[in-house]
Parts: structure tokens; sequence; C-alpha cells
């Protein structure tokens, strides 16, 4: 008798949140969530501006914990989150920032664990790539440092199987290269080599790493 009353209440939860999801979309015309993607995207944060686009492909999966994953777009922007990606929220707040006109590109089958990403111009995440819990990466300096050094910006790319493990900070115009591994508490101001393991502050090459493409 239990079960069949959790079932029932799973089910209208389901429900209630694509029905929700519906009204989310209805209410953001530039927001579009795939058919099959999670009913808890539902519980997202979506600050869209009108002329703002953000894409959630098929089945991309977040936790049902309301407001802890954020998307914030401003007009012009666009995110395009393709299939299969698991935005995870259980160990911390997710939240994507697009600014003005920028754009963020998160690959097929990525794992976003309680990090941030923020664009002022172009983030671009390839294919099976992880972000570890407290990671950040900014494609700006964020802000002006006087009068005489204004914001400066370079767009980042995170290639396919790299794996960005916890509390790093990447900075602009940082490439890291396919099947690449950025050690914990790490700040990447350079460009990573693919299949290169790099740790520190800033991080620097430590080792090789082996073809990555079995570990999810």
């Amino acid at each position: 008798m239990r079960a069949g009353l959790v079932r029932s209440h799973w089910l209208a939860t389901q429900t209630l949140d694509r029905l929700h999801l519906r009204w989310l979309q209805w209410r953001h015309p530039g927001l579009r969530v795939a058919d099959s993607a999670s009913p808890a995207l539902a519980a997202a944060r979506y600050n869209l501006a009108p002329d703002a686009r953000l894409e959630i492909g098929p089945p991309a999966a977040t936790e049902r914990r309301p407001g802890a994953l954020n998307f914030v777009l401003y007009p012009g922007s666009r995110v395009v989150v393709e299939r299969g990606t698991w935005l995870r929220t259980e160990v911390g707040p997710l939240t994507l920032v697009a600014y003005a006109d920028a754009r963020i590109h998160v690959g097929p089958h990525c794992l976003f664990n309680g990090c941030l990403v923020s664009a002022k111009r172009s983030v671009r995440v390839g294919a099976f790539a992880m972000l570890g819990p407290g990671t950040r990466v900014y494609d700006a300096d964020q802000h002006d440092l006087d009068d005489a050094h204004p914001e400066r910006f370079g767009p980042v790319e995170i290639g396919d199987h790299a794996w960005v493990s916890s509390d790093v900070t990447v900075l602009r115009g940082v490439r890291i290269g396919a099947h690449s591994v950025v050690g914990a508490r790490s700040v990447v101001t350079a460009n990573v080599p693919p299949h290169t393991l790099v740790l520190g502050a800033p991080a620097q090459p430590r080792g090789r790493v082996g073809d990555r493409s079995a570990t999810r």
C-alpha cells in the first residue's frame, strides 16, 4: 500500500512539474526544454531577458531542488545545453550566466556539479566534459581594474572528456584540451594541452593523461 502511495505521489509531482515547465516556456518565449528532459527542471530559476534564448536538450537531467539550478540570461544572449547533460545540484547550487549577446554552449553528455559558468563573450564546453563542485569559469575579468586598465575578455573552451575538478577557477582566454584533468583548487590562467594533468595556482603541467573516453 505504502509503495503505491509513494508511486502515486511521484507521478503527480512529475505531472505538475511538466505542466509548470510548459507554463515557464509560455512565460519565457526564448526558453525551449525538450519533452524528454527531466521534469525537475521546473524547479530551476529562469531569469531570461525577453530576447534571450535558452535551449535544453533531451534527456537533460537535474535534481528537484527548488532554486538550486539558476539560469541568468541578459539581452541577446544564448545558452545551449545539449542532450544527455546532467546539471547536478545535490552538493551545491549551479548557475549559468550569459551577459548581453554572450554565448554558452554545453556539449552532449556533460556533468556540471555545483559550479558557476559566466560568459560575457563565449564559453564552449565539449562532449563528456565534467566541471566539479565549486568550480568557476569566467571569460572576462568581471570588472575594470582602474581607469587605465579596462576589463578584458577572451573566449574559454573546454575540450571533450576534460575533467575540471573541485574548486577550480578557469580564467579568460583559456583553452583546456581534450582528455585533460585540472586538479582541485587550481587556477587556470594559460592553455592546457590535450591529455595533460595540471594543478596549482597558476596551474602547471604535472603529467600526461591517457584516453578518458571510457571513464563515463
